[in-house]
């Protein structure tokens, strides 16, 4: 629901009616991850996606039956391969998505708690809903807003016990900037059986730092915005680093590579692109890159450069288990030559890295297309990570 937020929160703002299916679990090659979401309002105005188009038409209609039931509640449907009929509804990929459609009126128990977690996605703020996706049909509708800080809002219709385990379980979520399932225990829940929830995370865009701005960072500034990322180039030398040069990135500093990494905010999403390779900016900036908990870092130059690089980094005491952090040459082996070539391999080298794919082709591959690694949302949550 969340990937939609900007869309949600001015229906919210202008009194509409909605239902908002969501894609609560997933199975095989199937399209969209958990917290997909495909929303229709009472006019029959939709909006968002839960499988790129395989069971669009099927999900409007239950959306749809949801509004024109004032007494309904939400309902929990699964979509898979039709042997029988493959023009049948289902995912001619043969994967299987499990589908929550949740009607949104005026008066439902979480509209306030939708309403407060649309608002902070839009907004760019951090804050995670959790939803009950199998338990007591009366938990059913409900949500749960939680905020970086630890505090809620909302409920989960169920004891004040089962409010104070879900959201510590969503605040790991929301940590890791993750959205999925996570199951709650009968004594956890106190309503006597396990229940499982639906936790749905937004995250500001991860960051992208491009350190040397040179033609190449041009090119792989435009590839980061295109995958969601923060992007920040920065360079010691203000004749190149200008906003003329780089229209499209989120910001341009003019400092020392190592001393700018050093002052500014990094997370376990990060990723750190160094294009200078000249040793006098990588030695001190991979010296220190190389101990920060950021999940990729990457330095461009031919082996030769490589060579004499680790060389520098292990004569100023940067250990061979941190080298082995070091993806150098950066890149996966596209053959690429031009700046545009270039950036598409580094941006292929972090997806496989972020999504724990091996960067192998798939042609002839028995590799999954779909990988169950860890998964970064890069801004909103389409991606669970």
């Amino acid at each position: 629901m969340l990937d939609i937020a900007e869309e949600l929160h001015r229906w919210v703002e202008q009194g509409r009616d909605f239902a908002v299916a969501t894609v609560v679990a997933v199975g095989g090659s199937a399209p969209r991850q958990p917290g997909a979401a495909l929303a229709v309002d009472s006019e029959g105005t939709a909006i968002g996606s839960v499988s790129g188009g395989c069971v669009e038409g099927a999900v409007y209609d239950l959306c749809m039956q949801a509004l024109e039931d004032e007494n309904g509640g939400s309902v929990l449907e699964r979509f898979g391969y039709s042997d029988e009929d493959a023009f049948a509804v289902g995912l001619t990929c043969g994967g299987i998505i499990d589908i929550l459609v949740t009607p949104v009126h005026a008066d439902s128990p979480a509209r306030e708690v939708f309403a407060a977690a649309l608002s902070a996605a839009a907004g760019g703020e951090a804050a995670a809903v959790a939803r009950i996706t199998d338990g007591p049909d009366d938990l059913m509708g409900h949500a749960l807003l939680v905020r970086p800080d630890g505090s809620y809002e909302g409920s989960l219709g169920g004891h004040p016990e089962l409010d104070r385990t879900a959201a510590g379980e969503t605040l790991a979520m929301l940590d890791a900037g993750r959205t999925g399932t996570v199951e709650i225990g009968a004594d956890g829940s106190r309503c006597g059986q396990p229940v499982t929830l639906l936790v749905e995370s937004s995250v500001p865009a991860p960051r992208m730092i491009v350190f040397g701005a040179i033609d190449f960072a041009s090119a792989l500034v435009r590839v980061g915005k295109f995958l969601g990322y923060h992007v920040t180039v920065c360079d010691a030398r203000p004749i190149f680093a200008t906003k003329l040069r780089f229209p499209e990135a989120d910001e341009i500093v003019v400092s020392w590579p190592h001393k700018y990494l050093e002052s500014t905010e990094v997370d376990g999403r990060t990723v750190l692109c160094v294009l200078t390779h000249d040793a006098k900016f990588d030695v001190p900036l991979l010296e220190m890159a190389l101990k920060l908990p950021v999940a990729y870092i990457g330095a461009m130059g031919s082996r030769r450069t490589h060579e004499d690089r680790n060389k520098r980094l292990r004569e100023v005491g940067v250990t061979e288990l941190e080298l082995a952090r070091l993806r150098s040459p950066i890149g996966l082996d596209l053959g690429a030559r031009t700046p545009e070539e270039t950036a598409l391999s580094i941006g292929a080298e972090i997806v496989a890295g972020r999504r724990g794919g091996s960067g192998i082709s798939l042609t002839g591959a028995h590799t999954p297309i779909h990988h169950d690694g860890p998964l970064v949302p890069a801004g909103r949550i389409g991606s669970v990570a």
